[in-house]
């Protein structure tokens, strides 16, 4: 601009060339581009000079569209070589970065832009989680399409009863049931495609009619096709899984994750979506109006694994044996794997309901919870014998009370002899005297191992004479009852 204010201001393109410090050809140029209307005099091109890579351009050409732009210009340097090119790799790279760029502009994917409707599209999909204690863990990631709600809920394994299980969590969570459900091409989706047509699981198409909803897979080798969900599980990943960028903590237990999960969403879900302009909980609200009512009960393919309950009330997964309250021997029952813990859904007359949760185990370690078995105590000890009267005798003996239960142990584990005989010495004292004075004589024998046949007696007198006992003495080898001889430490002095 001073150029051309210089040459309006003296006519003459010495003069001007003088005041603004360049040369007069450039003011000519300058001025004959601005008559000619050629605009802006800093952006016309000039004639391109020839280049040594002229010759093989065709050739560049000929590489990229062969390729599909993919070849490495390198390579492409390489071939240039043999066929007699002498200019640098530099110069060729150039070419090949304009060749591909042309290749490219009439071949670029266009989008049409995508309207979503309330109450139809759900979009899950599959992420890589973090490792807990060296066990890889997976991330599923759902995206309900017109509220841009996001879940993710983190599981060990993407077999058929996590990904039933997860569509159940989801669609629990938001409350409905959209009309389809878009996922991948999984083999738990899609078994095989046949002339270019999905053939879809029977599992999961069974647990699209319980729900309500059609099951659809995108196209093969597109991610395009359910870019939303895609977006969710890149985002997903980027903040739950600890990188160098997010600066996040290894997670010590599988519940830590979980609960990172749940944040995740809660924090996600609340904030302003930059395409709505409003938060994704708040869109939720009004498209539970547009979706479907729920079943009550999931679909048994998201219980797991069925199972038989035994006699011994356990159900066997992955060789271990895992206990089954009372009242299920003989019935089916689902097993499933919930994070670290083994959950067991059994069908009740209100529905299905959790019977029991155990942790993981590994064989040879069976898990067997007491209180479901609470008449066999556990444990390895030996087990107390329980008297029960077979005859009047030993009925009328076990009548007297506790007291007689404990002499009865007792007797029999230290060998007593004559133990019928003590039993109806029993019943006549206690007929004779009172019942609970007897039993608590036959309790005290019985603690301090006194079963000769004077014993119950002397017991009794005591008790009658002298009261209550004081310290208990157990009659052993390092007790004697005979009399001392400290009485005669004086005789003779």
């Amino acid at each position: 601009m001073e150029i051309l204010e210089s040459y309006d201001a003296t006519r003459c393109a010495h003069s001007a060339a003088q005041l603004a410090g360049c040369d007069p050809k450039t003011v000519r140029r300058y001025v004959a581009l601005r008559d000619a209307g050629g605009g802006d005099p800093l952006l016309a091109r000039t004639a391109p000079r020839p280049k040594l890579i002229d010759a093989f351009l065709p050739k560049v050409e000929e590489l990229v569209d062969v390729s599909k732009g993919k070849i490495r210009a390198d390579k492409v340097h390489e071939r240039l070589i043999a066929m007699g090119f002498t200019g640098t790799e530099r110069t060729t790279r150039r070419a090949v970065r304009e060749a591909k760029i042309a290749w490219r502009a009439g071949r670029r994917r266009t989008y049409r832009p995508w309207v979503p409707e309330p109450g139809l599209w759900l979009q899950f999909d599959w992420g890589d989680g973090p490792r807990i204690d060296g066990r890889k863990t997976y991330l599923f990631c759902a995206w309900l399409a017109w509220s841009r709600f996001r879940v993710v809920i983190p599981v060990f394994d993407q077999t058929m009863g996590s990904l039933i299980a997860c569509l159940d969590a989801t669609l629990r969570r938001l409350g409905g049931v959209p009309a389809y459900l878009l996922g991948d091409n999984a083999k738990t989706v899609t078994v095989e495609h046949v002339a270019g047509v999905a053939v879809r699981h029977p599992t999961v198409v069974a647990a699209g009619r319980h729900y309500g909803a059609t099951v659809h897979s995108c196209e093969p080798f597109d991610p395009e096709s359910k870019g939303g969900v895609e977006a969710t599980v890149r985002v997903a990943k980027a903040d739950l899984v600890p990188t160098e960028t997010n600066l996040r903590g290894a997670y010590s237990t599988f519940a830590d994750l979980v609960a990172a999960c749940e944040q995740w969403c809660e924090h996600i879900n609340a904030r302003i979506h930059r395409e709505t302009g409003a938060a994704p909980v708040d869109r939720l609200a009004i498209e539970r109006g547009h979706l479907h009512v729920l079943p009550a009960d999931p679909h048994t393919a998201a219980l797991g694994e069925e199972r038989l309950v035994n006699d011994d009330q356990t159900v066997r997964v992955g060789s271990v044996r895992y206990s089954t309250p009372p009242g299920h021997v003989g019935t089916r029952v689902w097993c499933r794997t919930v994070g670290e813990e083994l959950v067991i859904v059994a069908m009740t007359n209100t529905g299905t309901a959790e019977v029991a949760r155990h942790p993981r185990s590994t064989p040879g370690n069976p898990r067997i919870l007491d209180e479901h078995y609470p008449h066999h105590p556990g444990g390895n000890h030996p087990r107390p014998p329980r008297p029960r009267a077979r005859s009047k005798a030993e009925a009328d003996f076990l009548s007297i009370g506790d007291g007689a239960y404990a002499w009865l142990v007792e007797a029999a584990a230290t060998g007593t002899s004559r133990v019928r005989a003590k039993m109806a010495r029993g019943v006549e004292f206690a007929t004779i005297l009172d019942a609970a004075r007897v039993d608590q004589a036959l309790g005290l024998a019985a603690a301090a191992g006194r079963f000769d046949d004077a014993d119950l007696g002397a017991i009794l007198d005591h008790l009658a004479t002298r009261g209550e006992p004081g310290d208990l003495v157990r009659a052993d080898e390092t007790y004697s009852a005979q009399p001392g001889t400290a009485s005669w430490e004086r005789f003779g002095r």
